[in-house]
């Protein structure tokens, strides 16, 4: 019996000496693994880095393009009229520019956007939040704004031009029609990828109705909210230049969608290549100067990004 019990003390105080060195090695990685993430630091690119990795790219992108362009031209791929050279394009960018309407076909369509846009934003975030915490209204007004969002923004254009006739109400019309259900739809997936145990959490801690939306639903969502206000930018761009394009007024200006379809008119294929270009210049600063570094941001304030 003694040899028994000795030889069972010896098994079991054996399993914690071989166990301890286990335990103690995982315990090491963790804290490693720990300082390794509190050491990791933010720093600037350099602005050499910068140019090469951002700057060169589209530069060397836009070139080739440009190339390849001229190159048809020269092969006389199609007639001039159908495709005229870099060089007749550039022309009608300078004319424009020494009549002095290059910057307002640009700000006329701008502000019709940027406003439109800021009108969806104020109706879309409330909606998104109702649709998203309210079972009911998410059962009712779900499916409708799903289908809106797949609904083409022209089909718009008519019904608001009987509606509201041929001014700056209808285009802000047409744009909300646009862009309210992408933002409301993106605010509803950011929220339903919020982990359960910070909303209880936070109800935990006091944080309910307006307090529990701005400080926990809103952060929590942020990633996906982001997401669904460049979709509903573009929703506004593109709602914006279909409603230029079809309705045409005296008093409404000249914007970028209006300046494509005076090309067409007049049958040139420069000024009609000119109004593309504009109309894609401002979607590629829009993006660049406000939601890129808006997503940069936000990657960075959750330890997603570490240089820039």
């Amino acid at each position: 019996m003694a040899s028994t019990d000795t030889g069972a003390d010896s098994k079991n105080g054996g399993s914690p000496a071989a166990g301890e060195p286990q335990d103690s090695h995982d315990l090491a990685g963790l804290e490693a693994g720990l300082d390794a993430l509190d050491a990791v630091q933010v720093r600037r690119t350099p602005l050499r880095e910068t140019l090469i990795r951002k700057v060169l790219p589209p530069v060397t992108a836009v070139a080739l393009v440009l190339v390849v362009w001229q190159l048809l031209v020269w092969a006389e791929a199609a007639p001039a009229y159908k495709l005229p050279s870099p060089s007749a394009v550039w022309d009608e960018v300078t004319d424009a520019w020494l009549q002095g309407t290059l910057l307002e076909y640009i700000w006329t369509s701008v502000s019709r956007g940027l406003i439109g846009f800021l009108m969806a934003l104020a109706i879309g975030t409330p909606l998104g939040l109702l649709v998203a915490r309210v079972k009911f209204v998410r059962a009712a007004l779900g499916p409708i704004l799903s289908g809106l969002q797949s609904l083409p923004s022209v089909a718009w254009v008519p019904p608001a031009v009987l509606w509201l006739g041929l001014n700056d109400s209808m285009m802000y019309a047409v744009i909300l029609l646009g862009a309210v259900p992408s933002i409301a739809n993106g605010l509803v997936a950011g929220i339903d990828q919020i982990p359960p145990l910070f909303l209880r959490a936070g109800r935990t801690l006091g944080a309910t109705g307006l307090r529990e939306a701005w400080h926990i639903v809103m952060p929590g969502a942020l990633p996906g909210y982001l997401a669904g206000l460049k979709q509903g930018w573009a929703f506004s761009w593109r709602s914006l230049m279909a409603a230029e394009i079809i309705a045409s007024s005296p008093d409404l200006g000249v914007g970028l969608g209006q300046l494509l379809e005076n090309g067409r008119n007049n049958s040139s294929m420069s000024q009609v290549f000119l109004a593309i270009f504009l109309i894609l210049l401002v979607g590629i600063a829009i993006d660049l100067l406000i939601f890129s570094p808006l997503e940069r941001r936000v990657l960075r304030s959750r330890g997603l990004l570490v240089t820039r």
